[in-house]
């Protein structure tokens, strides 16, 4: 009995989260025209480069050496992270920290713009406590490769709509 319960509850559960229109994000697929991507940018080391480079590599985009041989172009403009002191105790030292990332990007694909420069700033903000320097300075290296990340997600999700 309870477990003839149990699967009717189940499927209606099922059945309710369909209805809603709830469905799980896939991979990213990348549109037609991105076959062949050259990543324009001025620093090749920063934390976004490396990681978009990778999303668009298991996504399997072939990437390109030159802008010549590629089909679109990504182009990264701004590439900045930092941290900001949010609040100080009476004594004057800082208690609270702000991480943020910023970047600006654009997609070519020949003369044609596909999406244009977009400035996109994810943030996170982080206690401080000068007894735990090291564990502090580790949670705030933690946090900027979350917003890395999550910027990498959005121009995706962004990409993948075109």
């Amino acid at each position: 009995m309870f477990k003839r319960i149990r699967i009717a509850t189940l499927i209606l559960a099922i059945v309710g989260i369909a209805a809603c229109g709830f469905h799980l994000q896939g991979a990213f697929i990348a549109p037609a025209g991105m076959e062949r991507t050259y990543i324009a940018s001025d620093d090749h080391y920063s934390a976004f480069f490396r990681e978009f480079k990778s999303r668009l590599r298991s996504a399997g985009v072939v990437l390109s050496d030159s802008p010549i041989d590629a089909t679109a172009t990504f182009s990264i403009s701004f590439d900045q992270t930092s941290q900001r002191v949010l609040s100080v105790s009476t004594r004057n030292v800082p208690t609270e920290y702000e991480v943020f990332y910023t970047i600006t990007y654009s997609l070519y694909s020949g003369p044609n713009v596909l999406l244009p420069p977009q400035t996109l700033t994810l943030t996170r903000n982080y206690t401080y406590d000068s007894t735990l320097v090291l564990g502090k300075a580790r949670e705030g290296e933690l946090l900027r490769d979350a917003i890395v990340q999550d910027l990498v997600r959005v121009v995706l999700k962004q990409i993948s709509t075109l």
